[in-house]
């Protein structure tokens, strides 16, 4: 009966898997090599390389910083938003963590056809609104339902927060950002499968002594045609910075530049150039034989000496000039 268990040996199975305690690891047998058993959480997929989850991070913490400035010049709405967490997840959990009661924003994207959803508690969204009508936040409900003029405001709102994301996200890999809808039902909300790989950035919002939550879902198919742009490393940026720096130093080559050799200088007053005249002597405060200095425009760059090359009067380069710290 050689590979398969006996009855004693069923039965334990079954009593440690009743106490939580499965085995994950299959045990050794006599005369036989051990068989490896490796859990895996379907629900925590790593389609998102850690690069990726990285810098989209960095891209929400630029986003949260214009963005509070924005919102309080356009909509006297002083919210201040932090990223707090990051996690992978099929679309479906991530979708199921977002509160109840939240307001989700459909965003598209562009120039492909995708979707990402930005959902924020109603709290936050409440007071905002009673700031933008120029009510008391203070006396603000905070957990009444929204009317169809509330959802127009919102929509304004969120259409400064998703312009400022766009301006981000456009930066780093060349997309654009729309809102689609405002919307309170999470059932009409459509943006992907159930078991889309998706990203979520937790963010805090502190508006008024009130702290809330945003959450930023991104499926990767929202990412896909564009993924390699949150996916350079260091090394091919500092490739890229070198050839730009090649350029702009070719660039810069090609600008024409006065070149003038000065032997020597001297101090008049302005009477004393006033009063020169056709055949007068200035002496110059330098011995005959000193060097003369090359300038580029007005910056001295070189110590030369003076001389012909054929027909022509010429300098000879000597050595640079040192210029004091």
């Amino acid at each position: 009966m050689s590979g398969f268990l006996d009855a004693n040996e069923i039965e334990k199975l079954f009593a440690r898997a009743s106490e939580g305690n499965a085995p994950v690891e299959a045990e050794e047998r006599q005369g036989r090599r051990a068989r490896w058993l490796r859990t895996v959480d379907f629900t925590r997929p790593t389609k998102f390389s850690t690069d990726q989850e990285r810098r989209i991070r960095r891209a929400m913490d630029t986003f949260t910083e214009r963005v509070a400035t924005r919102l309080v010049a356009e909509h006297r709405t002083p919210i201040e938003l932090e990223v707090i967490d990051v996690g992978q997840f099929t679309w479906a959990n991530a979708f199921a963590q977002v509160p109840d009661g939240s307001v989700h924003i459909q965003i598209d994207t562009g120039p492909h056809e995708a979707r990402m959803l930005l959902s924020a508690e109603l709290p936050v969204v409440l007071v905002s609104l009673e700031r933008m009508l120029g009510g008391r936040p203070e006396t603000a409900s905070r957990d009444r339902e929204m009317t169809d003029i509330d959802l127009m405001v919102v929509h304004r709102l969120f259409g400064t927060i998703v312009e400022t994301l766009s301006a981000v996200w456009f930066d780093v890999a060349e997309m654009t950002l729309e809102v689609a809808s405002v919307d309170t039902q999470a059932e009409a909300i459509q943006v992907a499968s159930g078991s889309e790989p998706t990203l979520t950035l937790t963010l805090e919002a502190r508006l008024d002594g009130l702290s809330s939550t945003m959450t930023l879902l991104v499926p990767y198919a929202a990412i896909a045609p564009v993924a390699s742009a949150f996916s350079r490393h260091d090394d091919t940026e500092q490739a890229r910075d070198v050839r730009v720096a090649a350029a702009v130093n070719h660039g810069l080559s090609l600008v024409d530049v006065s070149l003038r050799a000065e032997v020597a200088d001297c101090h008049l007053t302005l009477a004393e150039v006033l009063a020169l005249a056709p055949g007068d002597v200035v002496r110059l405060d330098a011995d005959a034989e000193s060097e003369v200095t090359l300038y580029a425009d007005r910056t001295p760059i070189h110590r030369a000496r003076g001389g012909r090359s054929g027909n022509r009067r010429a300098v000879q380069i000597v050595a640079p000039v040192e210029i004091a710290p």
